[in-house]
Formats: C-alpha cells, sequence, structure tokens
C-alpha cells in the first residue's frame, strides 16, 4: 500500500514540485534537493531527500533544527516550511521502502542518543511522513524558548513528548487510524482541518 500510494503520489505531485524545483532554482540555485543521512526502522541508516529551505551557502553542520525567523531560510523555503511542500520528495524515500506514509519522524543522526531509555522502542517502526506526533508538533519552531539552547530543549523536552506519543499509537495502529492520519494530516496541509485544543 504504501509503494502504491508512494508511486500515485509522485505522479500527482509531480507538476508541482517541479514548480518548486524551478522556484528554488531562481531564487537560490542548485542544489534543490536536501539530502541527509537518517536514522531508519532497527537503527539503520538511509539517505532521506527533502527540498532545500535553506540558502545554499549555508553550513550543513550548523544547528539541526528549524526555529521560528531562522535566517537560514529563503523565501521559498519559509513557504515550504509553512505547507510542510519541502517533505514531498520523501515519497520516494517511501517507493524506496526505507520509508512508511505513516511513522515516526526520522531523526538525523545528531539526535541518535535520544533513543535511550525505553525511547529506543521507537526504532522498531519505519519512520514515516505522516504520524500523531508530527501533526501535533506541525508547529514545532514556534515551541522554542528563547532563553533555552534549542538541541538541549529539544533532547530533553520535544523528543521524549513526540516519542511517547509514538509509541502510544504504533502499539494499537490499525490501517483505518492510519489511514485517518494521513487524510487529517492532508488537510492540515491544505488549511482545511478544523484547530483543536489538542493539536497545539
Amino acid at each position: 500500500m504504501d509503494i502504491i500510494a508512494a508511486a500515485a503520489g509522485l505522479i500527482v505531485f509531480s507538476p508541482l514540485m517541479l514548480l518548486v524545483a524551478v522556484a528554488l532554482l531562481i531564487e537560490g540555485g542548485r542544489p534543490v534537493i536536501f539530502v541527509q543521512s537518517r536514522i531508519g526502522a532497527g537503527g539503520r541508516l538511509f539517505r532521506m531527500y527533502k527540498f532545500r529551505k535553506f540558502y545554499p551557502r549555508c553550513d550543513s553542520g550548523g544547528l539541526a533544527l528549524t526555529l521560528a525567523n531562522d535566517e537560514r531560510m529563503t523565501t521559498v523555503g519559509r513557504f515550504l516550511a509553512f505547507s510542510k511542500m519541502d517533505e514531498l520528495p520523501q515519497l520516494w524515500n517511501v517507493l524506496k521502502g526505507e520509508m512508511a506514509l505513516v511513522g515516526p519522524r526520522p531523526e538525523s543522526l545528531s539526535f541518535a542518543d535520544c533513543f535511550r531509555d525505553g525511547y529506543e522502542a521507537v526504532l522498531q517502526y519505519k519512520p514515516g511522513l505522516f504520524g500523531p506526533a508530527q501533526i501535533m508538533f506541525r508547529h514545532e519552531a514556534l515551541f522554542y524558548p528563547r532563553d533555552v539552547e534549542p538541541t538541549a530543549f529539544y533532547k530533553e523536552v520535544l523528543f521524549p513528548a513526540k516519542a511517547r506519543i509514538d509509541l502510544s499509537y504504533y502499539a494499537r495502529r490499525t490501517i483505518v487510524s492510519d489511514a485517518a492520519l494521513i487524510v487529517r494530516g492532508v488537510f492540515i496541509v491544505l488549511g482545511m482541518a478544523v484547530e483543536r485544543p489538542s493539536d497545539t
């Protein structure tokens, strides 16, 4: 089902992805695709694809998080971050079997040490485009206090919160609940979902 849906998604969204690629080329040149090693199921690494949100000259060794009003983001990149369209190339990861449509967020190597004290159980699931934690923390860039170092805050507060949500959901997931998450996620991206107190 993931492979069929990913293939269909790549076909349907290919004109939109082409427009995004052209916009990024015009604004800042190459590359238009951001490629980074991420932690997959079983702790195996894979190369994850996203549309580039930052200026090409930005240091790849910089902060591994995107913050609100991040000065590294381009104008097109801000739109992609807001709309979540930067994640469309991950359909290729789904097609390759490295990701699923529904699953935990694929973490970067900067947060490999977070998978301990029981949270390593998250790694038994394929990372996904949609998931309960992704939806609830879709405005994550706004969560960081100004007086706290972002990486430490993510490791100590946000990652554990998201891991607990994921472990609670995936232990009792069904095809119906996964489908509902996908539909809700798409509606949120399109601005059609009703905000709930638990969403923010």
